[in-house]
């Protein structure tokens, strides 16, 4: 029996020893136990503090907290409910193994509980791979063990509690200490209360048992144990045990996603950019030429365009931003973010959408337009035939070798399914075909706002729901800008010695186009017709007819090359009908370009961020406005000062009227296209220039008529909204009296202006006013 038991001994102990030195099983070399290899989540900050969201990858949303940063009341209930004597043990329990086996062997018992310490427990998270039987889960026991002797020797107790609590899982992409205090309780670590400890601890047995958002009674009671296992190892009294105990489970749930919280589409183009490659014309389609062009100037202009590939660590290998705990501080700022992304909602969601639903009820084709002239009926089953083609449904049943009368028969049958709508999701029933025509009905928007002199973007809304419609109508859609362009037409006048006084007669022209035919624009209004108007009057009420005959003074050709110097990088046709914006153009290049009338002539590009750390908080890179000077001095002023009439007396007069009452000065331009397809309005101040566009997933989804489909009613009550909420808000430093500063004695009548620039901080509007009386 001795030799027996001896040799038992003696056998375990050379098991263990050569499990220990890595000849059994699997063993973490030196360094690797040293440095484990930590994969955090990158933070994405707001430029006021603000955490907007995080990049990683499935289970991966993990962010770092020191133990500094751990409350206390965390660290006891975790050792009280899953390894009493941690401080006293080296990794392995031997008091915890012995009654295991004893119950458990000897005794028969199920409840014998576990002898893995927190130790063991870290050696599985961070090394044990999936076991697929019990015998490799028995040689894992014992591998674990030697890893966390191994732990003990080169970690503080401090150092292991950490580690452990910023690996565990504790679901809804809560991976760590710092992100469950956030997804279950809206707080940092630091301030979890003893019963939210408690809860987490919990949870720690089985996530998926004990899960406070389903099982709230069940993880109720298991909290309760965890309070009484605190309680018994001198914790808490008494008298805190029974008043925690009696406490309901209050949770603060967040739920984290990539499609959830703050400026998502924000947070999808910066991944885009950052993991851009560098751009080969090979990998582009050829209807992609477009893109390759805006990837090949960006990859060369945008330091952030492809900064992982541009920024290798020190030991030459990439950065990831899913796993490498990068901090990212954008310019965006929370407050004007929400603001903005209300200002959306509360247009499109309770104006705009509701009237567009009661225009296109019953309306066999709709959401399309019924104008047969515009959108002839073959056309028309053609694009509803090819939504059909783009759909998943479509694709999965089509490869699954569905013939095309099945997949139409099974696209025509009514299904349960959950529609969007701007009061929440719905349960519903209706065939695939309604709800396809049915998500087209919604109009999308793009909004941008930004400060024109540093170039840092403090609002970007790529669309009323990131969850349900992805496409970003910032950056990467494009629509005919309309009027917009007209003070790029304007401004290249102004260059060439035009002055707002010119006067043109205001009749319909008959223009001779590039290859001799003759082309008559429409004009939408009808005010001063057959009189002489000067062109702060056109402009100013977006007169088509004037800015014909001014382009047909000037050249195509120019107008193309200073649209490309405004930033608009797309391929311009040098054509007369140019001056009247039927080409595609983003709402970021808008924006961009509009900078140059809010900053004496200089556009910027926009600036996402400012600085990206590492996962210890060393700057690796920071990132700087890139100006150019677009516009000179002389005509700077002279547009400028028909951009601020625009809003005074012209198309953008409504600002100043109710609900909104914006008194602060600004300057602006609206726009619209041919049937209404698209609604601009671009507008800017000293301190802010913002662009919006609202229409429909396709030009041909839009508003019958021009009440509703104008510019001034689709596209400017959501800036009149922002910019409303950005003023009431003490806290943001955007203040009504800052105005523009023009020169002293400036002549804007006259060919050249002369002066000098004043000191004081604004010129009234009488005074500009009054240059033209």
């Amino acid at each position: 029996m001795w030799i027996t038991l001896v040799s038992i001994i003696g056998i375990t102990f050379v098991f263990l020893f050569l499990i220990y030195n890595g000849v059994i099983g699997y063993m973490p070399d030196i360094e690797e136990l040293k440095n484990p290899k930590d994969r955090f989540a990158s933070i994405v900050y707001s430029a006021d503090g603000q955490e907007l969201g995080r990049f990683f990858i499935g289970t991966g949303n993990r962010v770092y907290a020191d133990y500094d940063d751990i409350s206390q009341h965390m660290i006891d209930a975790l050792i009280a409910t899953e390894d009493a004597r941690f401080e006293d043990h080296s990794g392995i329990d031997v008091i915890a193994l012995c009654r295991v086996a004893l119950k458990t062997l000897i005794l028969q018992q199920k409840n014998a509980g576990g002898g893995s310490t927190l130790t063991q427990q870290l050696a599985k998270q961070l090394y044990s791979p999936q076991s697929d039987g019990i015998w490799e889960r028995a040689l894992q026991k014992p591998i674990e063990w030697m890893i966390a002797v191994k732990l003990e020797r080169f970690y503080s107790k401090e150092e292991i509690l950490k580690m452990y609590l910023n690996q565990f899982d504790f679901l809804y992409n809560a991976v760590g200490i710092k992100s469950a205090a956030y997804v279950y309780f809206g707080k940092d670590p630091k301030d979890l209360s003893i019963e939210e400890a408690a809860t987490l601890v919990g949870m720690v047995k089985n996530p998926s048992y004990y899960n406070p958002v389903r099982k709230p009674e069940r993880t109720r009671d298991r909290r309760n144990t965890v309070l009484d296992l605190m309680y018994q190892n001198d914790m808490l009294t008494k008298a805190e045990l029974d008043s925690l105990t009696k406490l309901p489970l209050t949770l603060e749930f967040h739920k984290v996603d990539h499609k959830e919280g703050l400026a998502p589409y924000f947070r999808e183009e910066l991944r885009r950019m950052l993991r851009a490659k560098h751009p080969e014309k090979s990998n582009y389609h050829g209807w992609e030429r477009q893109k390759f062009i805006d990837d090949s100037i960006a990859w060369e202009t945008n330091p952030l365009y492809g900064w992982i590939e541009k920024n290798p660590k020190a030991d030459g290998t990439r950065y990831d931003i899913y796993t490498d705990g990068l901090k990212i501080y954008t310019t965006i700022d929370s407050r004007m973010q929400r603001y903005a992304e209300e200002a959306v909602v509360e247009h499109l969601g309770k104006t705009l959408q509701p009237s567009f639903f009661r225009e296109k009820r019953n309306v066999k084709g709709a959401p399309y337009t019924t104008n047969r002239e515009e959108l002839p009926s073959k056309q028309l089953a053609s694009l509803i035939d090819k939504a059909m083609k783009q759909t998943d449904r479509y694709y999965a049943m089509h490869h699954a070798g569905a013939s095309d009368q099945e997949i139409r028969e099974a696209f025509n049958t009514p299904q349960e399914m959950k529609v969007f709508t701007y009061n929440g999701v719905v349960d519903t029933v209706m065939t695939p075909m309604d709800s396809m025509l049915y998500q087209k009905h919604f109009l999308r928007s793009g909004f941008m706002s930004m400060d024109p002199v540093t170039g840092h973007v403090k609002a970007y809304v790529g669309g009323p729901n990131f969850a349900f419609f992805q496409y970003d109508m910032v950056s990467t859609g494009r629509r005919q800008i309309g009027s917009t362009i007209k003070p790029f037409l304007y401004t290249y006048a102004m260059e060439e010695g035009y002055t707002p006084c010119d006067m043109f007669l205001n009749t319909q022209p008959t223009i001779m186009d590039e290859v001799g035919r003759p082309w008559s624009p429409r004009n939408a209004g009808s005010a001063r017709v057959g009189e002489m108007v000067d062109l702060r009057w056109a402009l100013t009420n977006s007169n088509n007819w004037i800015s014909a005959r001014l382009m047909s003074q000037l050249s195509p050709a120019t107008l193309v090359r200073n649209l490309h110097n405004f930033g608009i990088t797309n391929h311009l046709d040098p054509v007369m009908s140019l001056c009247l914006g039927p080409c595609d153009v983003s709402v970021k290049e808008m924006v961009s370009a509009y900078s140059a009338f809010a900053n004496k002539g200089m556009r910027v590009d926009p600036v996402f961020v400012t600085a990206i750390a590492d996962a210890s908080g060393n700057i690796i890179s920071e990132f700087t406005p890139r100006h150019t000077e677009v516009i000179s001095t002389e005509a700077y002023y002279k547009i400028l000062s028909i951009l601020l009439n625009v809003v005074d007396s012209g198309t953008g007069n409504r600002l100043r009227r109710a609900p909104y009452n914006i008194t602060a000065q600004m300057g602006g331009k609206t726009g619209t296209t041919n049937s209404n397809s698209d609604g601009w309005f671009m507008g800017f101040t000293p301190q802010l220039v913002s662009g919006v566009w609202v229409g429909g997933e396709e030009r041909y989804i839009h508003f019958n008529g021009m009440a509703m489909g104008q510019g001034a009613s689709m596209a400017l009550p959501v800036y009149g909204k922002f910019i409303s909420k950005v003023y009431a808000d003490p806290s943001l430093p955007y203040k009504q009296d800052v105005t523009f500063k023009f020169p002293s004695n400036i002549d804007l009548c006259h060919k050249e202006y002369y002066g000098e620039f004043i000191d004081e901080n604004d010129v009234s509007e009488e005074s500009i006013e009054g240059v033209f009386d």
